[in-house]
């Protein structure tokens, strides 16, 4: 898998922004794509130094649209800790 792959899109939410104020990043990932991977697949594409990557799945949820009952889809979410002096700027934030 390249690097792109891996890293799928940066989640974006008031958690994942306070959490960037001690350097943690949070993205969602492949499913099968493993802590060495995200590591790698992060430092090469933003160019920085990862220094841990903490993974969880994601539950689905059960939905319902009228008389319907769904669930959401699940999938794998990877919060990493850069080193100190690194920052991703892809969010928009100017630290």
């Amino acid at each position: 898998m390249t690097a792109h792959e891996i890293i799928i899109r940066p989640i974006v939410s008031e958690r994942s922004f306070s959490g960037m104020e001690q350097n943690k990043y949070t993205f969602e990932v492949a499913k099968d794509a493993n802590k060495y991977q995200i590591k790698d697949a992060v430092e090469e594409i933003f160019g920085v130094k990862v220094v841990r990557v903490n993974t969880l799945t994601v539950k689905p949820k059960t939905k319902r649209v009228r008389y319907v009952a769904g669930k959401t889809r699940s999938w794998k979410k990877a919060i990493v800790t850069l080193a100190e002096g690194d920052a991703i700027e892809v969010f928009g934030n100017q630290a």
